[in-house]
């Protein structure tokens, strides 16, 4: 009785690391879908999207995961900041070589993932370098964030532009730079999302009026940029470059565009998971809990599948051709569900933790 009395409370113990009282379930939701919008997009060659043909939604993964994921990177710096309360002091400077420490980890493990030579843009370089431009950020409130957001959303395509024609990228040293960087996610025009995001987490995302503010400022961004890209503007030269929505362009219309989805998914998350459908998308928000060993687990087995059955992990169009879209969901799900239930934090997450959290400890007891 007495080690069936302990099971639970261990059992319990993990269940609520992914739906306690203190979990914003909403937000995990999200990264959830960004994950598998992240799987989509690498293991899937997604048609071009038609809106009067369903089977070329699933596009909709192409260009947006990768923003949404980046958003949500700022949304958990503006919870791990203090949320609505940031802090100050002691606890700033902890969480300031917390988050450098974090910068630090993933963009390590971006190279390494860069390494195994899966064709993918593996987004964590860049990632890591987002983490260390929103520091000089974190004691800003949500309106300040939100204004600079905005100022660079507009502005930077502008810029990007220009830095994406420098005669660098097309050198070996250069190409070596941009994966290095994440180029293909330029932390020049991304920061943007992120600090987006960071105004986010400064919000009472427990509300559901902010829950539906953000669908609705979203739905109004989507339709801006897309409308906008639908109509007529420039063909070619500058003014295309700039005047775009093409995934993955950092165009001022895909920034508006995709920066906008991004708000109205998870503020729709954050709705869904005040309802009884929190409990249907329980896979998915594991997921979410997770996602760094999710995306890492992802492409290792990739390479692994590729270099065993193909003889190459560069072989996209081989790997692809061996259907692996269903199989990688499927098993993530179960996997991350199961991972959750029985020990809780992913480890990956786990790992991160212990280490910026001592990182942390040792900026406090600095003088």
């Amino acid at each position: 009785m007495a080690a069936a009395a302990g099971l639970t409370r261990w059992l319990g113990s993990r269940w609520a690391h992914l739906d306690g009282p203190h979990r914003l379930t909403g937000v995990d939701l999200a990264r959830g879908l960004a994950v598998m919008g992240m799987f989509a997009a690498h293991l899937v060659a997604l048609p071009a999207f038609d809106a009067a043909g369903p089977t070329t939604w699933v596009d909709v993964a192409s260009g947006r995961s990768s923003i949404l994921f980046a958003v949500l990177a700022g949304v958990s710096i503006g919870l791990v900041t203090g949320g609505r309360r940031p802090v100050s002091g002691l606890a700033l400077r902890a969480v300031r070589a917390r988050l450098m420490a974090r910068a630090a980890v993933i963009w390590a493990l971006g190279i390494v993932l860069i390494a195994t030579g899966v064709p993918v843009y593996v987004i964590l370089p860049a990632y890591g370098i987002l983490f260390l431009l929103a520091l000089p950020f974190l004691q800003l409130p949500a309106r300040t964030l939100f204004v600079i957001a905005g100022a660079l959303a507009v502005v930077m395509p502008f810029v990007q532009v220009l830095l994406d024609d420098l005669p660098l990228w097309h050198t070996a040293p250069g190409e070596l730079v941009a994966l290095v960087i994440g180029w293909h996610y330029p932390f020049s025009t991304w920061i943007a999302f992120v600090l987006c995001g960071l105004g986010i987490g400064r919000l009472d995302l427990r509300s559901a009026r902010v829950g539906g503010m953000l669908v609705l400022a979203g739905a109004v961004l989507t339709v801006i940029g897309y409308g906008l890209a639908a109509g007529p503007g420039p063909v070619s030269g500058y003014g295309a470059a700039v005047w775009t929505a093409a995934p993955h362009s950092s165009g001022l219309l895909e920034v508006v565009g995709s920066g906008g989805f991004a708000l109205a998914v998870l503020g729709l998350c954050l709705l869904v998971c005040r309802t009884v459908l929190r409990w249907v998308v329980v896979p998915l928000r594991a997921v979410g809990s997770m996602s760094l060993t999710a995306y890492t687990a992802q492409l290792v087995v990739w390479a692994i599948v590729a270099a065993v059955v193909l003889g190459d992990p560069g072989d996209l169009s081989g790997f692809r051709a061996l259907d692996p879209f269903w199989p990688m969901v499927w098993s993530t799900l179960v996997a991350c569900t199961l991972w959750a239930v029985c020990a809780g934090r992913g480890p990956l997450e786990w790992g991160l933790a212990r280490l910026t959290g001592a990182v942390g400890r040792a900026a406090r007891l600095e003088r």
